[in-house]
């Protein structure tokens, strides 16, 4: 079921099943795909419906290899997902490394790992992760293919008339959580000039379902009667199915020294339009503070468009998924995306 359903997901399973549906042309392109899989980071956000979308269109291809994850497993549920669904996990400390070295071998390695909240607060443990860890995997796993995640955070704000960053775009980070992203770029840059490791680079902007994201953040903020800040006046944004399918695609850019690909929606979107189509959908109106600024941290994707095709869910899809699910008092994850903050203090 690639399409999002009119009147909503039932619950929790029928809306991971969504995400991590993959298209013919995901199985077309892992059909002749050879060696196992890692997802490193796995217990996060996109980490379980990634990893399922990997194991089903390697199913539906009829392609025999293994796919694994490993992550600390914070969350207990997103480890019994992932075996549930076929997905053998290990328990790792990707700071650790002899316990990375312990890890099985993969011929395809996503990097999913990373610190963004409680930079603010612990710092130098941020970098850590944000660039130690790439490091300890990048060596372990020096025969692998790796997409390794980054986000538009490594991008300086761009006027809003404009379609924003593209990958020729000079990095500019405007917080040192962005700067810690370049630093998680580079290392994997490096690695991938070093050992001939074939890298692709995925700025991700911003991933969004039913339970987390910007139209969850902004639709709590509706439901509760509080006041929209206008300050971050746009913003772009991607399905996470589709956030998913291309970012497993992006296997096919990887080379060495490492590719940058942008991954995010088709539309730049206003923060104050957004608010009041997800109002209509909830019947509420929304309250809002501030005024839009004249710059944004905005993503432009048409280089995956261009290879991937446009993302399959519309704007207005995802907002009536979002109200759906929250109107039925579904459960969210509670992990806001603080994408208004314009210090990047997170």
């Amino acid at each position: 079921m690639i399409e999002i359903p009119e009147h909503g997901f039932v619950d929790v399973e029928a809306l991971e099943d969504h995400l991590s549906e993959p298209s013919e042309a995901l199985v077309s392109e892992l059909a002749e795909v050879s060696g196992d899989w890692l997802f490193v980071g796995a217990g996060g956000k996109m980490g379980p419906t990634m990893a399922r979308m990997a194991r089903k269109a390697l199913d539906r291809a009829g392609n025999p290899v293994r796919v694994r994850a490993a992550s600390r497993f914070s969350d207990s549920r997103a480890r019994e997902s992932l075996e549930r669904h076929g997905i053998d996990t290990f328990v790792c400390d990707v700071l650790d490394r002899e316990a990375v070295g312990n890890l099985p071998d993969a011929a395809n390695v996503v990097f999913m790992l990373g610190m963004k909240f409680g930079i603010t607060t612990n710092p130098s443990l941020a970098w850590a992760m944000n660039t130690q860890a790439p490091a300890v995997v990048a060596e372990r796993f020096s025969n692998a293919r790796i997409v390794a995640f980054s986000s538009g955070n490594v991008y300086p704000y761009l006027p809003v008339e404009s379609a924003g960053a593209n990958e020729e775009t000079p990095t500019e980070p405007v917080s040192e959580y962005g700067w810690s992203l370049l630093g998680r770029e580079r290392t994997f840059e490096h690695f991938s000039r070093v050992n001939d490791i074939p890298v692709a680079i995925v700025r991700l902007n911003y991933s969004a379902e039913a339970r987390y994201g910007v139209l969850v953040d902004l639709a709590g903020r509706i439901i509760a009667r509080e006041p929209i800040d206008l300050s971050m006046g746009h913003l772009n944004f991607i399905w996470q199915r589709d956030a998913n399918e291309h970012a497993l695609r992006a296997f096919g850019l990887s080379v060495s020294p490492s590719a940058i690909v942008n991954v995010t929606g088709a539309e730049v979107l206003a923060v104050r339009n957004l608010s009041e189509r997800l109002g209509f959908a909830l019947d509420i109106d929304p309250v809002f503070t501030g005024e839009p600024a004249d710059t944004a941290l905005l993503n432009n994707a048409s280089k995956s468009h261009r290879v991937f095709g446009l993302p399959l869910a519309s704007t207005d899809e995802a907002v009536a998924a979002v109200a759906h699910w929250l109107k039925a008092d579904h459960p969210t994850l509670g992990k806001p995306t603080k994408f208004e903050a314009r210090d990047g203090k997170f």
